[in-house]
């Protein structure tokens, strides 16, 4: 398998887990975001992506809805570009 195979598969699977996470609300959340993203993004974005599903969707929800403040160890900068691509998402 070549790197570019390996980076393929990869984004499928990230694609398949954000579509199906367990809650609802966080599928209809992470899924178009990954199906908008995962293409263009390279190795390290993948692996922000992963750690941010790596989260419980209890706790990732409310962060995403400006709930609750997510903990130091969430990548915010990340977390903030899920948000908007949402927002924006539910606002057109």
């Amino acid at each position: 398998m070549t790197s570019g195979e390996d980076i393929a598969i990869r984004r499928k699977r990230l694609r398949y887990r954000a579509w199906h996470r367990g809650t609802k609300e966080m599928d209809l959340i992470l899924g178009p975001f990954a199906d908008a993203h995962v293409d263009q993004f390279d190795d390290a974005q993948l692996d922000r992506l992963e750690a941010l599903m790596d989260e419980e969707d209890p706790p990732l929800l409310t962060w995403v809805m400006r709930q609750e403040e997510p903990p130091a160890h969430v990548d915010r900068l990340f977390l903030e570009a899920l948000i908007a691509d949402h927002q924006a998402r539910i606002s057109s």
